[in-house]
């Protein structure tokens, strides 16, 4: 049913769509061209800013499994081969590099040759490859791709659900003992539980249960639903704390404004999966406080500062391309909650400052990001164990589906 707004608002959406259609294919024209490693395999592990390959770059799990997804998602949505080609070989790569036969899970990073450099089992890792490989099934019917999927959600659940409190622990050895260094990276808090590992479990689980409705994972991604709602959504803020320990106790008083905007939207999609409407109605309540928490700190320019520390009262001021993309799906779909021209600007804004600051038009995709003074943070790769194709991708795509839903309903 068409609303008013839909309506007047089919212009700007018809050109939202064409530019997230143009967009999306210089995307993973850059991925398809220079990222296949072809000597070792697999994709290269770095590309610094300047557009200069490091050969002997280690291959992190986390950016092979973002590929996976990247490219199984663009070929579900668009039946581009060349999108197939690529994600066939990501898939093909995790299973001969990454997947670790004997002791279950997926290791962390290999050298560049494909051998086992860093053994741990990081849970954020076991996700990113649930989300890869659930999406490539999705994509393909290919059952190793759910097999794998299923056993890796069994993996998390043997050793990384915590049954006394709720949620999931971040860390094991390659044997599933837990790790006393349980941190993701370097600049995070080494805290046994984090919003950023339960919102890719979130995310891995709801894509999982659209391939595989099992009464237990079903169980399981309702269970961490609740936990955003209850223990990590600060009710009163409507923005995220970062860092737990294992009973719950908040630690690390930041804000991430990017993984505000993002779990705003994620959230609503777990629930929607689910097709339980009673528990849908309350997300989509906490996703638009969330939204309209975000909304507050977008800046003059459409862009959102990193991180706020609130015990400091310090903004993190550079501006990260992940957050630009997060932001223009996440206030999308507050505007197809509410109608509401503010929200749809908003992604229309956040878009406008990607477009203006963050793509790389001579080098291709997008650079990592800017300074206050929009000078280029150049000193961070172009691709790398964090820098990868699956934000501004699947921002595109998602804008895409969302745009052409309104349209047809005008």
């Amino acid at each position: 049913m068409a609303t008013a707004s839909t309506t007047s608002f089919a212009p700007q959406l018809r050109t939202y769509q064409q530019e997230m259609e143009t967009e999306l294919a210089r995307i993973l024209g850059f991925w398809a061209e220079k990222t296949p490693d072809h000597q070792h395999g697999g994709f290269v592990g770095q590309i610094d800013h300047s557009g200069q390959v490091n050969p002997q770059a280690p291959k992190g799990s986390i950016l092979n499994a973002r590929i996976l997804w990247t490219f199984s998602a663009a070929f579900k949505q668009t039946g581009q081969k060349t999108y197939l080609e690529m994600a066939t070989r990501a898939f093909e790569y995790m299973l001969s590099s990454f997947l670790d036969s004997a002791h279950g899970g997926v290791y962390w990073m290999v050298d560049a040759q494909g051998q086992p450099l860093n053994t741990r089992k990081q849970i954020y890792a076991l996700a990113f490859t649930i989300y890869g490989m659930s999406e490539f099934y999705l994509a393909t019917q290919n059952e190793k791709a759910l097999q794998v999927s299923q056993e890796l959600f069994r993996w998390i659940e043997k050793y990384s659900f915590d049954a006394e409190h709720g949620g999931y622990l971040e860390a094991f050895s390659q044997t599933g003992q837990l790790l006393e260094d349980l941190r993701l990276s370097e600049k995070d808090r080494n805290d046994p539980k984090t919003m950023n590992t339960h919102l890719h479990v979130l995310e891995a689980y709801a894509n999982l249960y659209r391939a595989w409705p099992d009464q237990h994972l079903g169980t399981q991604l309702r269970g961490l639903i609740e936990v955003f709602l209850h223990r990590i959504i600060d009710p009163a803020t409507g923005h995220l704390h970062l860092f737990f320990s294992r009973d719950w106790t908040s630690s690390g008083n930041l804000v991430s404004y990017g993984h505000d905007i993002e779990a705003s939207w994620l959230l609503q999609e777990a629930a929607e999966v689910l097709g339980d409407q009673a528990l849908l109605s309350r997300v989509k309540v906490v996703a638009l406080t969330m939204a309209n928490a975000t909304a507050e700190a977008v800046l003059p320019d459409g862009s959102l500062y990193h991180e706020l520390n609130l015990d400091q009262d310090h903004y993190d001021t550079h501006r990260e391309w992940w957050v630009s993309a997060e932001a223009m799906v996440g206030f999308f779909n507050a505007y197809e909650l509410t109608g509401s021209q503010d929200f749809l600007q908003r992604s229309l804004n956040s878009w406008k400052f990607a477009q203006t600051h963050l793509l790389d038009l001579a080098g291709g995709e997008w650079h990592w990001g800017v300074h206050d003074d929009y000078s280029l943070m150049a000193q961070e790769d172009k691709v790398g164990f964090w820098k990868c194709p699956y934000h501004n991708a699947r921002a595109c795509l998602e804008i895409m589906h969302r745009c052409q839903k309104e349209l047809s309903q005008s």
